[in-house]
């Protein structure tokens, strides 16, 4: 790879970043909807909204995560603490209707509409999660840092990292996950609307979920299967969930998020051989087996192949998660997207994948793996620019609860 070709990768990456801004455990008892709109997997009609945890982390089912995402971070503009308290008020009491669905009030013609009728008259939970978290400048731009989590500090800038201040950060991050993007485009407009006056838009990403082709894991948009080797069950559980006494009380059963906009440069990655693509992966492109397996989830054996010579030393998925039992507590749980916002100002596809992730600390999990992944072959070929790090808050325990009431209480 010549360092001209390189620069230029990078320079294609960084007109993405400039153009326009806009570019939980979910509990049992999900009800399942089998006219789903994509072929081979079933959609929720309805995830409940309260419960200890959130909504939008894991999603219980045949379905790993809805079809369709929105991540939209903010800056609150509320004046203290109180119009902090009622700004969460109000986005509990929005995320609790549009989880649920129903019929807006009549508020009568002398008035605007209660609803923009996006979806109709009657508003359906088309499989809504309204997922909050908070960043670290809210704790100090409302003198909470001796109740912020311990581990929660703006997102580190690694070495191959591109940065664009304006896709970066946020008081508050609002990830909404649906069936279908109006369901999406509904429930922003709806909160937005509700909360004029208290925070305003900061960044906004649309993300979609690639159904299984032709079977299990969805594909990212360089083609290869993303997310096979993702913790499940008990071993997401214990992964994920804060429950560390050092914690503040308030933030204990909450979440630390990751979300990373990362601009795949597709058109030259489509020019490169597939023996080469997967070496750079460690996987079938085809299957998704490790190249030392026959299908998806067969275990790679690097025990077997310990020069690299079937799987390279530096390829992703060995990178990635080396499954010692030294790097297993480093494991992470991911919920990512593709994107795609058209061309840019050189003619070029603006498409890439939004990264997110879920774990109990940052440091351990998170940075640890990215720290092992600098200067990996892909780096050529994609390049993050934006997101942030946020906390989960625990999730609004019935109707007399409000999202992060113990923060402010």
């Amino acid at each position: 790879m010549s360092v001209n070709r390189r620069d230029f990768l990078r320079g294609a990456a960084s007109g993405a970043a400039g153009t326009a801004l806009t570019a939980g455990l979910l509990a049992e008892g999900a009800r399942v909807d089998a006219s789903a709109s994509q072929p081979g997997t079933t959609t929720a009609a309805a995830y409940p909204f309260h419960g200890e945890k959130q909504a939008g982390i894991l999603t219980p089912g045949p379905a790993s995560k809805q079809s369709n995402a929105c991540f939209a971070a903010f800056d609150v503009t509320a004046h203290d603490r109180a119009g902090l308290a009622e700004l969460l008020r109000t986005l509990t009491e929005r995320a609790r209707f549009l989880c649920t669905g129903g019929t807006p009030p009549d508020l009568g013609v002398g008035q605007p509409p209660a609803d923009s009728a996006v979806l109709g008259g009657v508003v359906p939970a088309d499989g809504l999660t309204v997922t909050l978290s908070l960043g670290a400048s809210l704790f100090e731009k409302f003198d909470l840092s001796d109740r912020k989590p311990k581990r929660l500090t703006p997102m580190r800038t690694f070495p191959n990292d591109q940065p664009d201040p304006a896709w970066l950060h946020g008081d508050l991050l609002v990830q909404c996950c649906a069936n279908h993007p109006d369901t999406i485009h509904h429930a922003l407009r709806d909160i937005t609307r509700h909360t004029r006056g208290a925070m305003q838009p900061r960044w906004k990403m649309d993300g979609y979920n690639s159904p299984p082709r032709p079977s299990g894991t969805g594909r990212n948009l360089l083609g290869f299967k993303d997310g096979t080797a993702n913790p499940t069950g008990d071993n997401a559980e214990q992964l994920i969930w804060v429950d560390d006494p050092a914690e503040p009380a308030w933030a204990r059963g909450g979440s630390y998020q990751v979300v990373r906009l990362i601009r795949m440069n597709v058109e030259f990655w489509d020019r490169v051989s597939i023996n080469e693509q997967e070496r750079m992966f460690g996987r079938r492109r085809d299957s998704g087996a490790p190249l030392d397996g026959s299908n998806e989830f067969d275990t790679p054996d690097y025990a077997a192949d310990p020069q690299g010579s079937v799987i390279p030393m530096d390829a992703h998925i060995r990178l990635a998660n080396p499954r010692t039992a030294p790097t297993e507590p480093q494991r992470l749980l991911r919920r990512s997207y593709n994107y795609d916002l058209g061309i840019d100002l050189n003619s070029t596809m603006q498409a890439g994948h939004i990264f997110v992730c879920y774990q109990q600390d940052l440091h351990r999990q998170f940075e640890t793996v990215q720290t092992r992944l600098i200067d990996e072959p892909l780096v050529d070929y994609v390049a993050p620019f934006g997101g942030g790090y946020f906390y989960v808050v625990p999730g609004v325990t019935g109707p007399g609860d409000w999202f992060a009431r113990g923060l402010l209480s």
